[in-house]
Order: C-alpha cells, then structure tokens, then sequence
C-alpha cells in the first residue's frame, strides 16, 4: 500500500477550496444566537395535515468531522497567499467556494459574482484562475 501524493495543481486547489467550502457551510450556527423565549407547551396545530406528522419536513446535512474542520481551517488559511491589495481576487475565490452540502451545488454562479461585484462573468473566472494560481504557486514553492 502506497501514500498517494496529490498533484499540486489548480484542480487540486480548487477541489479543496469547494470542500472547504462545503463544510463551511454544513457547521451547524443555530447556538450562535440567543435564544428565545421557550415554553414547555406543545406547539398549537393549526391544520389537520400537521397534526399527523405530514408537516414540512427540514433536512440539515450531516455535520463536519473534526478532520473535515480541521482541513477547512487548512484552507482557509491559503486565502492569505493572495495579497491584501488584491482583494477582489481574495473575495471572488471565497464566494466562489461556498458549496450547498446537500446538493454538491456552489452557491455563487460566476454571473452572480459578476453581479456582485460589478463585472463581467468571464473576467470573474480569469480572476478566480489569478487566484488559485497565486495559491498554487505559493503552495508549490513552500
């Protein structure tokens, strides 16, 4: 059995970005903020659909494992590679990160990041491409 060491290359950078990403998004914020006012009552039932258990249901992703937040932390890290005064870039690659955990889908398109930032979506990709090669780079001379 052999360690298999990844190419260090965009696609490789990119893959982890969207699973850092990705676990960003599954972390669990509901203890973030106070809490509200609780009661030991059950909830009133206004329709009859909810009162057998038919109700909407929310599906929540499974949470990171602590090697999962760990590696997130890892990458996140990396957004420093790219130089403050380059913060377009720095923003366009964490945007673009951001991945729904339930679906596999990024969240920002790059027409939606254009809009963001008030920009065409092909420069966006160039810009995103400019960063991860930052990255890249960076990563390959360390």
């Amino acid at each position: 059995m052999s360690d298999h060491i990844p190419t260090l290359d965009a696609a490789y950078v990119e893959a982890r970005w969207i699973e850092a990403g990705t676990a960003l998004m599954a972390l669990d914020v509901r203890g973030t903020r106070p809490a509200g006012y609780v009661s030991g009552w059950p909830d009133i039932v206004r329709e009859a659909v909810e009162a057998y258990g038919y109700g909407q249901e929310q599906v929540r992703p499974q949470p990171p494992s602590a090697r999962q937040i760990t590696l997130m932390d890892e990458v996140f890290a990396w957004i420093n590679f790219i130089p403050r005064d380059r913060y377009v870039l720095r923003r366009i690659v964490l945007v673009r990160a951001l991945c729904n955990p339930l679906t596999g889908r990024q969240l920002y398109s790059w027409r939606r990041i254009g809009r963001l930032i008030g920009a065409d979506h092909r420069a966006v990709q160039q810009w995103h491409g400019q960063g991860i090669d930052l990255i890249v780079r960076h990563l390959a001379s360390s």
